[in-house]
């Protein structure tokens, strides 16, 4: 039974697939799978939900498939996030301490990192993620944790990431209308970051490239710390349109053509090489040059790169990555990529699979660079667990019956009361003001909404 609840569940929600992956951390602090499900993804558009309908249906399939391997029931699940919505921006918080005899405590850090949530952003806009970069205390600059010292003054640079409140809402019903509940909500590059990236890499400097069906995520690290993230809204769905175009062929024909013959540098790929399709009822078989292949997705995967370069550059950071570029994500599966990459943009260039993190005796399909995001936001819900080993639902997520005298268990045990002593009237009304205060109360202290 103890194992059984020391499951965690991660769902990808993608443009191409939505995936379902639930597991727990062994003695050795490894991650093992223990179900898997996956379902082609028809309601999601570059990163967005689309269509609700179409998406509780797929996220229902593969999380039920999910629950039957594993063979546990579960009701919470950690989502991540992406589409060409999300934004980054640097900011500067500062803190003035009262004394300067009491040393810098987490609370400290935690109420400079609050304030950043009031910042004002534009209609449509919250924040996801509040990602601290170094400290100051008292002008004494580059201090990566300054619990434990002593200083009036306190200052932090932060990298902050946004998104359409939309776009979440339609998540968090999505996930709620499959019969499950949102733990937390986790930017993809991060969670596909923590999979597939050493420690080494993220303190030498690395660029993490995660090429999706509908974006391409990218993440920059240096001295262990995020530094710079982007949204592209270019993926793998683009360049099977072109083939299509370029091919004049079916969508499935084109999406074929790119998985088995496909390759990103067309100097690796023999001049005379033909591939035969079968054509339309009553039509000649049609004839397609594997090198022409070639070239359209090269012109492609080129495009996408100069906008990661422009990105890398923007960042501040092009000659400070020593790791180079790591791809990931279902469109790093194409063959020669990483050449094509390593000469586009003149930086070392490797794929990145999840193995690392996975226990042994790992399946070889999750060892796939398509299940870097899920794997990664599986082994952040294992972290949270660890952190906060009883999850208590924050006040959104709370349900609320139609009656207006009857309140949801969670609320009952914030009073410290026994949910079986409830059951007079003046009770829930008492609980219900109780309740009401204590709601306007955060709203007037505007403490961060952390379902993000």
């Amino acid at each position: 039974m103890d194992k059984k609840t020391n499951i965690v569940v991660a769902l990808d929600v993608g443009t191409t697939k939505i995936c379902a992956v639930a597991g727990r951390k062994d003695e050795h602090g490894k991650v093992e799978v223990l179900g898997l499900g996956k379902v082609e993804s028809v309601g999601v558009l570059r990163g967005v939900v689309s269509n609700i309908e179409k998406t509780v249906t797929a996220i229902t399939t593969a999380t039920n498939d999910a629950k039957r391997h594993a063979n546990v029931d579960f009701n919470a699940v950690h989502v991540g996030i992406a589409g060409q919505h999300i934004k980054s921006l640097q900011h500067r918080g500062i803190l003035t301490r009262d004394s300067i005899h009491t040393e810098i405590s987490q609370r400290d850090i935690d109420k400079l990192v609050n304030d950043m949530y009031r910042l004002v952003l534009p209609p449509g806009d919250k924040i996801i993620h509040v990602i601290p970069q170094e400290y100051t205390v008292d002008n004494e600059q580059g201090i990566t944790d300054p619990i434990g010292m002593s200083g009036i003054r306190l200052e932090a640079n932060f990298h902050i990431i946004t998104g359409q409140i939309t776009a979440s809402k339609n998540i968090f019903k999505c996930v709620e209308k499959s019969g499950l509940q949102v733990k937390s909500l986790t930017l993809e590059p991060i969670a596909s970051s923590a999979a597939v990236l050493s420690d080494e890499e993220m303190e030498a400097g690395v660029a993490l490239v995660d090429i999706g069906g509908g974006t391409t995520d990218l993440a920059i690290f240096h001295e262990g710390i995020i530094r710079h993230t982007a949204v592209i809204p270019f993926g793998g769905n683009v360049i099977t349109k072109d083939i299509k175009e370029g091919c004049t062929v079916m969508d499935r024909q084109a999406e074929q053509l790119k998985v088995k013959f496909g390759s990103a540098l067309a100097e690796e790929v023999y001049e005379n090489r033909v591939i035969t399709i079968p054509g339309l009822k009553g039509r000649e078989p049609k004839e397609i040059s594997e090198k022409n292949l070639a070239r359209i997705i090269q012109a492609r995967i080129q495009e996408i790169f100069d906008h990661v370069y422009w990105e890398i550059r923007r960042s501040g950071y092009e000659r400070k990555l020593v790791g180079g570029i790591v791809l990931t994500g279902g469109g790093s599966l194409l063959r020669h990529i990483d050449k094509l990459v390593a000469y586009h943009t003149g930086m070392t260039t490797r794929i990145g699979t999840p193995v690392e993190q996975l226990a042994h005796g790992y399946s070889e399909e999750v060892s796939s660079p398509i299940y870097s995001t899920a794997i990664g936001l599986l082994m952040k819900g294992i972290n949270e667990m660890e952190a906060n080993p009883v999850y208590t639902p924050k006040e959104e997520e709370i349900p609320v019956k139609n009656n207006d005298d009857t309140t949801s268990d969670d609320d009952k045990n914030d009073d410290n009361t026994p949910s079986n002593n409830i059951n007079d009237s003046d009770s829930k009304k008492d609980l219900w003001y109780k309740t009401m205060f204590r709601k306007t109360k955060e709203w007037f202290e505007a403490e961060p909404d952390t379902d993000f």
